[in-house]
């Protein structure tokens, strides 16, 4: 089976709530899609670039299942994501420090460039140049699907809008799928998968719904990572074959699972 390529980031993460969950994790969306590709079955790398505090990551026992052949290391800090969430798990403010990530637009045209037939997820999201990337992946006729963070959504989505026609499938939010609509003809996009939360996730292809899956209820402990859980569950059942319904239902669970279950805690720096 071909390797899920997953560009975008993996970050030291803080998440906040009013009733006091949440706390210090590791986090990213390369991170997470990939993960949740590499548990459906599918090999996933992610392709981001860490920082001497995460350098450590690729040796850590419960990662051993991802690909960690496609990143790359710099002197500096990782990226490190501070978000607030309400109690209905609606994002309402983050902070970000970009950090050595801020290499992370050179280190994906250059993996791209040695690995032109690869399939690709690329997470459209702050400080990666996603134009120049998505420009790279289909000049050279590579498969690749996207997905967005909402506050950057507006205005990473109309600098991408021109190449969404060559994704394979697009992931967004509601909120976003707005957005989306907005900007683009979605109508003219071969599959979307959408999600709202606790209520119905749907897969249009061309704007015709195909599936739509209501998630399981459970009560969430950590939501950031749920839509990425979504993305790397859905495209690892899809690429072998499982119609969009079938990978919807396996995605939303898979994401149902993943919000109920402890955050994977930073892992600690091995002393020589």
């Amino acid at each position: 089976m071909t390797r899920l390529d997953v560009i975008g980031n993996v970050s030291q993460d803080v998440t906040r709530y009013p009733d006091d969950r949440g706390g210090a994790r590791l986090g990213g969306a390369a991170l997470f899609v990939a993960l949740a590709a590499a548990r459906a079955g599918r090999p996933a790398a992610p392709v981001c670039v860490l920082g001497e505090d995460l350098a450590h990551v690729p040796r850590t026992p419960g990662l051993a299942g991802l690909d960690w052949s496609a990143h790359g290391e710099a002197e500096g800090t990782s990226t490190r994501f501070d978000l607030r969430y309400d109690l209905q798990g609606e994002l309402t403010d983050v902070r970000t420090d970009y950090g050595v990530a801020e290499r992370l637009t050179h280190h994906a045209l250059a993996h791209v460039d040695r690995h032109p037939g690869g399939q690709y997820h690329v997470c459209c999201r702050r400080p990666l140049d996603a134009a120049a990337v998505l420009d790279q992946l289909v000049h050279r006729g590579a498969t690749f699907s996207v997905d967005f963070f909402l506050p950057s959504a507006e205005d990473m989505i109309r600098l991408v809008a021109p190449w969404l026609n060559g994704a394979s499938t697009v992931f967004v939010n509601a909120a976003e799928y707005r957005l989306l609509q907005a900007v683009t003809d979605a109508a003219a996009l071969p599959e979307v998968v959408v999600t709202d939360g606790p209520r119905a996730a749907r897969v249009l292809a061309f704007g015709r719904q195909t599936a739509s899956v209501i998630p399981p209820s459970r009560a969430p402990r950590e939501v950031s990572g749920a839509g990425d859980t979504v993305a790397g569950t859905f495209l690892a059942h899809r690429s072998r074959g499982a119609t969009p319904a079938r990978a919807l239902a396996e995605a939303v669970e898979a994401a149902a699972r993943f919000v109920a279950a402890s955050s994977f805690p930073l892992p600690a720096q091995r002393r020589a």
